[in-house]
């Protein structure tokens, strides 16, 4: 899944496609590169990032969605508003990618069920702050694990097709570094919710730690593709990042490494 943000001011590339047709253009060369997803949002969840009233947000995003929807490429669209992702699936998305799970819109689980589109369900505890104030945890995975099951069984419970939902373990949502490697590290937990797993650790904070202090956000690409191809060996039905060519890559290693163990 190849991330498009058409956004003023995401963290590491805020600014740079928010132009439609510059949008569009870097979509095309995600897919060239490999991605089988093009992942488009129009609002920033960076802590501290204003919130975008939907009707900017769809001018954002409709335009671009509707532009690669007719070239033929899978297009989930990353919004926590109802009203944007009606329209997105009016405009061709097939999935929709929605960071709080429902509970930001409560109109999102009615919008799921009417378009009957894929839905990602990330773990959310709320807006993110600078202070990390919700990333307490006793038991980091478990807890995590019982809240997207909740979550989850009262989606199914309002008529949500189990086989069109996705989860997101929310790496970096509400969890400091420590949090997000214990998630990786006991991935099969998260897998035993029975859904297919979605991973989005592509350039965050926490895989700065790993590199020297004036790192770019763009230096975490090689980490992040690490991540990929131990994700998809963990069983990941899926790895959100912002640079696809070298998880592209570490992809094929995994996939040509699993090809020799065949007899």
């Amino acid at each position: 899944m190849g991330v498009l943000n058409v956004t003023p001011d995401s963290f590491s590339d805020g600014g740079l496609w928010l132009e439609p047709q510059a949008a569009i253009a870097h979509a095309v060369d995600l897919v060239e590169q490999g991605a089988d997803i093009i992942d488009v949002g129009g609002e920033s969840t960076r802590p501290g990032a204003s919130s975008v009233d939907p009707v900017d947000e769809q001018a954002r995003v409709l335009p671009v969605i509707r532009a690669l929807s007719e070239r033929g490429i899978t297009v989930s669209v990353d919004t926590m508003h109802a009203s944007t992702a009606r329209a997105a699936a009016d405009v061709g998305a097939a999935i929709i990618n929605d960071v709080s799970g429902g509970l930001a819109d409560q109109g999102m689980p009615q919008a799921v069920l009417d378009t009957g589109l894929q839905y990602v369900v990330m773990h959310w505890r709320g807006l993110l702050d600078s202070k990390d104030s919700r990333a307490t945890y006793t038991d980091t995975v478990a807890e995590v694990r019982s809240e997207l099951s909740s979550r989850l069984s009262d989606l199914v419970g309002g008529g949500i097709d189990p086989a069109k939902l996705i989860v997101d373990p929310g790496l970096g949502f509400s969890k400091n570094a420590r949090h997000n490697w214990q998630v990786l590290g006991h991935l099969h937990d998260i897998e035993t919710l029975g859904y297919p797993v979605l991973i989005g650790a592509s350039r965050k904070r926490f895989l700065g730690a790993l590199l020297p202090d004036n790192a770019t956000a763009a230096d975490r690409d090689a980490p992040t593709a690490v991540i990929s191809a131990l994700a998809a060996q963990a069983g990941a039905w899926a790895v959100r990042v912002h640079d696809v060519a070298s998880t592209r890559l570490a992809l094929d290693v995994v996939r040509a490494w699993q090809g020799g163990t065949d007899d």
